[in-house]
């Protein structure tokens, strides 16, 4: 298989590349990509990579934070919906997302219900992770009143800055994919000190070199 791997920063695949570099796969042809931080650069690079070569399947690698508390710090997920976090407007102390201001209707392809789904198959629906549904903001959750806001309105999982342009691009150009990310801290007000990203990082490019260890087919 032909394989596209996307992360965000290299340091979230940093021990995956490395494992190739040593022990090259024998059962895909892997392409690394690191598109830099952000819906904005993930788009391009990865709509620049699409356009240049038909892969079998794409696999979005990096961490994120969690609204759920079910899950744990360092846990590896599976984000199987996305919603932008933050496309639209305040007005005065509400929020209104691009939807509800009439500018994109809710249910125009790729969205459904304002939702960014999958292309359901047998490859990214049998990963055995735990599904969630993602959200994706240009700023990430930091402070109470957003946090709440978020929370109430969305009623998402985890979140991230990039996942929804993995979802808009794939879906588009009808190429399979997934997302999967290493759970580094809970949203709260921001205190670094409580977050876990090594563990985030570890354990996510296990799961990496595991997953790819075997045919995926």
């Amino acid at each position: 298989m032909d394989l596209l791997i996307l992360s965000a920063t290299e340091a979230e695949v940093g021990l995956l590349k490395a494992h190739l570099q040593k022990i090259p796969n024998e059962y895909h042809n892997i392409t690394m990509v690191v598109t830099g931080v952000g819906a904005v650069a993930t788009a391009f690079a990865l709509t620049r990579e699409l356009c240049g070569h038909r892969y079998d399947l794409v696999i979005q690698a990096g961490v994120g934070g969690s609204f759920d508390r079910d899950i744990l710090l360092g846990d590896v997920v599976q984000v199987i919906s996305e919603r932008y976090g933050d496309l639209g407007a305040e007005d005065h102390d509400e929020y209104i997302d691009i939807f509800d201001m009439g500018l994109i209707p809710a249910d125009v392809h790729p969205h459904r219900n304002k939702l960014l789904g999958t292309i359901p198959n047998s490859i990214t629906d049998h990963t055995g992770l735990k599904q969630v549904s993602g959200l994706t903001i240009n700023t990430v959750s930091g402070n109470e009143h957003t946090i709440a806001r978020r929370e109430k309105v969305f009623n998402c999982q985890v979140e991230s800055m990039e996942g929804a342009a993995l979802h808009y691009v794939c879906l588009q150009m009808e190429v399979p994919f997934m997302q999967i990310r290493g759970i580094s801290n809970y949203v709260i007000p921001r205190d670094k000190s409580r977050w876990q990203m090594k563990d985030a990082i570890i354990n996510l490019n296990n799961w990496l070199i595991d997953y790819l260890a075997k045919p995926i087919l």
